[in-house]
């Protein structure tokens, strides 16, 4: 059984950090979001992964490599546009073949294990498996109709929902998904949706079996959604500390890496601290990710996502609920009169309160 990981969306409800980073890349508690899809995937057996790319291809494949130290070989797949999910099934045809095959959207996050759910496709031998789980508000979502244990009927992002339970990104396929993704036709929106390719299937009186998920999951296509997913991941840390303390506290779920330094600062778990970072006179609060080389002086952070080389210096408040991008500098001056200056780029957001 083969892994497939859609890898070439262009993240716009994330930008600006996705002007200039793979959305697929932004770390969760310190750790790209595609990494934790492929570790998934290896974990379940699966030793084979294309990865399908799009304008981000090379940034990807520099992260990734060839899959080796994740125990996998990994195959990049280009797609040319971001045509819809069953488009990039019919471009990876190739690296397929007649395999079955697990698909997995790269900016997903699940907590249950799939190993068992391979397990049972691969013995059970149904064209699909799809995954489900119940959500607040199923029109944001594809949708799937149960009845007898079996999907009677997929509804992409529907007015009126016939169910709660919405599509997770994680798929499992036999070959048959390929003659149903070139049967289907367009969406309104221009795209080949895998919801249309599962109805071709279902409607051919192929069975398509759901599971019903335990625990959480997340898209993390929304800055809300990917810092919910990071205070999930966070608390789960086992507290280490490779760095360096000296005249500060330190509670609760904290993992400092190796090279990190934090001086005369109070630091409150479930929180990480990345390589080589310097936290002096400072706050660190629960739910954070402090990313590599990162410098927090004179500050206040919580509940929020430091990427890599950003600086913050003695803001005099505290940053709270915020995702700020790699080498980002975020620092208050001493002149008088007081003022604000930026230089943001598109689409940026500032708040202050």
């Amino acid at each position: 059984m083969k892994g497939l990981i859609l890898s070439g969306g262009r993240g716009t409800r994330l930008r600006p950090i996705t002007f200039t980073s793979a959305k697929q890349l932004v770390p969760v508690a310190n750790k790209p979001i595609l990494f934790y899809g492929i570790e998934a995937l290896q974990a379940s057996g699966i030793r084979e992964i294309g990865i399908v790319v799009g304008d981000t291809h090379q940034e990807i494949r520099d992260a990734v490599g060839d899959g080796k130290r994740f125990g996998v070989s990994v195959t990049y797949i280009q797609q040319d546009a971001p045509l819809g999910l069953a488009h990039a099934v019919l471009v990876s045809e190739h690296f397929l073949g007649s395999d079955p095959f697990c698909m997995y959207l790269g900016d997903n996050l699940i907590r249950e294990k799939l190993a068992p759910l391979v397990t049972r496709f691969r013995e059970e031998k149904p064209q699909s498996q799809i995954l489900l789980a119940r959500v607040p508000d199923p029109t944001q979502f594809g949708v799937a109709e149960l009845k007898d244990g079996k999907v009677v009927r997929l509804t992409e992002k529907p007015k009126v929902p016939p169910s709660d339970l919405a599509l997770v990104g994680v798929y499992m396929f036999t070959a048959g998904i390929h003659d149903a993704s070139r049967a289907i036709k367009p969406s309104a929106r221009g795209e080949l949706e895998i919801t249309d390719a599962i109805q071709w299937l279902i409607d051919k009186g192929h069975t398509v079996r759901p599971h019903v998920i335990d625990g959480w999951w997340k898209d993390t296509g929304k800055l809300e959604d990917m810092l919910e997913a990071n205070r999930i991941i966070l608390d789960t840390l086992v507290p280490r500390t490779d760095g360096t303390i000296e005249r500060s506290d330190i509670t609760g779920k904290v993992v400092i890496e190796a090279g990190a330094r934090v001086v005369a600062s109070s630091v409150r778990g479930p929180a990480i601290i990345g390589k080589g970072a310097q936290i002096e006179n400072a706050y660190v609060g629960p739910f954070t990710s402090i990313g590599d080389g990162v410098i927090v002086r004179g500050s206040e952070v919580e509940h929020s996502i430091i990427l890599e080389g950003a600086s913050i210096s003695d803001i005099g408040g505290r940053i709270e609920s915020s995702l700020v991008g790699r080498n980002v500098s975020i620092y208050r001056s001493q002149h008088k009169p007081r003022s604000f200056n930026f230089m943001l780029g598109d689409r940026s957001e500032v708040g202050l309160i």
